[in-house]
């Protein structure tokens, strides 16, 4: 299995199965197996160094997602979730820290972190989640589906001084929940990577202009 999969198993792994949306009565049965994904540790070299404070969001995202189970798509027009396993977190909140995590370990920017913390912060990086399930494949595989939506805000100027998008698909080596996880690593660490370096160019090319230089 390539990459780091920090899995927290609760209890013994059943087989895979899907659940519907209604959620299961979870004193009835052993409780579910906790999965956690991990933030990026490596960038590119050119990074810039950064001497402002950013505030991550939590990310904005569908009721079908804001959830801490595992979502998975068999079709474009349905949404179901894997029985038995679950997100340690929410979705949202669990990509909002991993996102902080990921800043911190590029040891490229002053302070980063969440606006709960009481930071002042230069910039707001607000942040849609778009895309955050499996998907059934026309070849009967699986993949783990990841984007999001980024916008950097600079808060001296109440303006979007930048916008992007990333969109990662990684395929799942087999059925089994440890490797669609496993997928979704892969999938988050991509977009993790994108979006730090992304944000740290994009604050560093705005800093120095003026409100009128977005006119």
């Amino acid at each position: 299995m390539r990459g780091s999969l920090r899995g927290v198993a609760i209890a013994t792994l059943s087989a895979v199965a899907l659940a519907g949306c209604s959620l299961p009565d979870l004193g009835s049965g052993p409780p579910p197996d906790l999965y956690v994904l991990s933030p990026k540790s490596t960038f590119p070299e050119d990074l810039p160094t950064v001497e402002w404070q950013l505030v991550v969001e939590e990310p904005s995202t569908a009721k079908g997602i804001d959830t801490d189970r595992i979502a998975i798509a068999p079709s474009a027009l349905e949404v179901k979730y894997l029985a038995g396993s679950r997100w340690a977190d929410r979705a949202p909140r669990m990509v909002q820290q991993l996102l902080i995590q990921s800043f911190e370990n590029s040891k490229k920017i002053v302070s980063v972190g969440r606006q709960s913390i009481g930071l002042r912060s230069d910039y707001v990086l607000k942040v849609e989640l778009r895309e955050f399930q499996a998907e059934k494949t026309a070849e009967g595989g699986t993949v783990a589906h990841v984007r999001v939506n980024l916008k950097l805000v600079r808060v001296a100027l109440g303006q979007i001084v930048g916008s992007e998008s990333f969109d990662i698909l990684k395929p799942a080596n087999s059925e089994s929940v440890p490797d669609i996880v496993q997928a979704f690593d892969d999938a988050v660490g991509a977009v993790l990577k994108r979006a730090v370096a992304w944000t740290l160019k994009a604050g560093e090319e705005s800093k120095d202009k003026k409100p009128r230089d977005w006119k």
